[in-house]
């Protein structure tokens, strides 16, 4: 990897995090919410429309893993994203991947209602929208492999672009069936290479800020590591813009609790095993070291 991460006792206890709870708390507004509890009862949502923008410089201050509460299964959306990255979209695939959380989206009933087999994720998903984006001359086309390329024949570019949105597979109405499990949460990327940095600015228009948040700062930190390390350019700045960042109602004791806790430095997180091509990382090609967060949270509600 070009550059290094500044020493862990030199590194400034980052509190983005808290400040986005606060900020969500604080000025959200309450409403209904489409989405169910575990037991499927209805539950409101606190919702800020263009929280707070965070930035994260991996080598100046750490990799952005929660220390309020300690994420244990940091390897779990590290392994999703690049199972999406693969063109993965059925819970069979991703567990190949090391994810295995989707059961709750892709049962009998979420995909019969959408048209779709049991545990695939749809034609709209993540993993179709970045390896099989359809195209008006019918061939699929392979986003990550063609902004790779064109970021090695045209770095100085502003146009490096990704999006895992695929209209025709999203919208829903009395006379269209959306064809995804869930519309993608996350995953407008916008790569700039600055001073032979690269930069991932990643924008998400729904963010489940206690549930989605921490996986979602973890799997791009690990793509701007993967992405940087193919393009043989050192890793800059990760920035998460949100459009719609919520705190489920029923979440509210565990918002409080994360208030009450410290915030600590960053750890590391390294490529142990690194690859030509970004199609080849694993959850294993990835390293976490120098991480003493508060102990684990257990039980957060999870909206499905």
């Amino acid at each position: 990897m070009k550059g290094e991460y500044r020493p862990y006792n030199e590194r400034m206890p980052d509190e983005q995090y808290k400040k986005l709870i606060r900020a969500v708390l604080k000025d959200g507004i309450r409403s209904p919410s489409p989405m169910v509890d575990e037991n499927g009862k209805e539950v409101d949502s606190i919702d800020l429309l263009g929280a707070p923008v965070m930035r994260f410089d991996l080598l100046k201050n750490g990799a952005p893993v929660l220390t309020e509460r300690a994420i244990k299964f940091w390897r779990t959306p590290i392994g999703e994203l690049f199972g999406f990255i693969n063109g993965a979209r059925t819970q069979e695939e991703l567990e190949k991947f090391g994810c295995k959380w989707w059961k709750n989206w892709c049962t009998e009933k979420k995909c019969a209602k959408r048209g779709l087999a049991t545990g695939d994720l749809g034609p709209g998903s993540y993993g179709a929208a970045f390896h099989d984006f359809p195209t008006a001359e019918g061939e699929s086309f392979n986003q990550f492999a063609e902004i790779i390329k064109q970021i090695k024949e045209r770095p100085e570019l502003k146009a490096h672009l990704i999006t895992p949105w695929i209209p025709q597979y999203t919208i829903r109405n009395k006379d269209h069936q959306q064809k995804v499990v869930v519309c993608p949460c996350h995953g407008w990327m916008h790569f700039r290479v600055l001073n032979g940095r690269l930069n991932l600015v990643m924008f998400q228009r729904s963010c489940d800020v206690l549930i989605g948040c921490p996986s979602n700062w973890v799997q791009y930190s690990a793509l701007l590591l993967a992405m940087s390390e193919v393009l043989d350019l050192e890793p800059g700045e990760f920035v998460h813009m949100i459009s719609d960042a919520h705190i489920y109602a029923n979440q509210l004791p565990w918002a409080d609790e994360i208030l009450a806790r410290e915030s600590k430095a960053f750890p590391t997180l390294k490529i142990t095993n690194s690859h030509d091509s970004i199609f080849d990382y694993r959850v294993e090609d990835f390293e976490l070291t120098d991480y003493a967060p508060e102990p684990a949270i257990k039980g957060i509600p999870v909206a499905i």
